[in-house]
C-alpha cells in the first residue's frame, strides 16, 4: 500500500517494512534475531525454522524494493551472542551495495567490538533524516517539523466480526506525530493498541496490507 507523510511517499508492504520511495530507504523494526536460539539455550522450545523465516522475508524485502539503504530500528538482535548473529553478518554481505544501519534498541546489547567488526553502521538513537526521525523507543519530545517512526511495541488491533469471531492481526499504526511498526520477526508477540480520532490504521492480513 502507498501513502504520503511530510509529502513523501511510503510504502507499507505486508512483510513487515516500510520503503521510503523519495531517498530509496526501506526500514524495519523489531528483527529479534537469535531469539529462538537465546530459548533454546535455555532449555525452552523454539522452533528452528524462525530463522529461516527471518531471512526469507528481510531478503524478499530486499530484492522487491532493491534500496540503497535499510534502517533496523532497535531490536535488531535478542540480547546474547549466539551463532545466529555470524549467518546474519553471512546474510549481508549478500548485498554489498545496500548500506545497513542499526538505530539500536534496549535489545541490542553486544559487545562494542561485535558492533564494531560489524558491515553495519550502529547509530544512537534518534536519527534524523528529514523530515523523519527515528528511533526504537517513541520520543517524548522532537522538533514539530519532524515525524516520528519506532517500533518497540509490536502493535497489533483486534478486529471483530458479525458473527463474534475476532482475530489479531499486526498493523502500522500511523498518529498525529509518530508511527509505530509491527515487529519484523515471526517470533515476537502482538501488544493491541489503542487508536484516537484521525489516526490510521493498516493491518496486515496474509499478503495484503489494509486500512481499517
Amino acid at each position: 500500500m502507498k501513502i504520503s507523510y511530510k509529502e513523501q511517499t511510503l510504502h507499507l508492504h505486508s512483510l513487515r517494512g516500510i520503503f521510503w520511495e523519495e531517498q530509496q530507504i526501506l526500514f524495519l523494526a523489531d528483527l529479534h534475531l537469535g531469539k529462538a536460539a537465546h530459548f533454546r539455550k535455555s532449555g525452552l522450545a523454539a522452533p528452528a525454522a524462525i530463522l529461516k523465516s527471518n531471512f526469507s522475508n528481510l531478503n524478499n524485502l530486499l530484492t522487491f524494493f532493491n534500496p540503497v539503504k535499510v534502517l533496523f530500528l532497535g531490536d535488531l538482535f535478542h540480547s546474547s551472542l549466539n551463532s545466529v548473529w555470524e549467518k546474519f553478518e553471512t546474510f549481508l554481505s549478500n548485498f554489498p551495495d545496500i548500506s545497513f544501519e542499526l538505530v539500536k534498541g534496549n535489545h541490542d546489547i553486544l559487545p562494542d567490538k561485535i558492533y564494531e567488526k560489524s558491515v553495519m553502521k550502529i547509530h544512537e538513537p534518534p536519527l534524523i533524516i528529514e523530515p523523519f526521525i527515528f528511533s526504537h523507543y517513541p520520543l517524548e519530545e522532537f522538533d514539530v517539523k519532524l515525524y516520528n517512526f519506532y517500533g518497540h511495541l509490536h502493535p497489533g488491533v483486534l478486529l471483530e466480526g458479525f458473527g463474534g469471531q475476532n482475530i489479531k492481526l499486526p498493523c502500522f499504526h500511523f498518529g498525529n506525530r509518530q508511527a509505530v511498526l509491527p515487529a519484523f520477526g515471526t517470533f515476537t508477540g502482538l501488544a493491541l493498541q489503542a487508536t484516537k480520532k484521525g489516526d490510521r490504521v493498516f493491518v496486515i492480513a496474509e499478503e495484503e496490507v489494509l486500512e481499517v
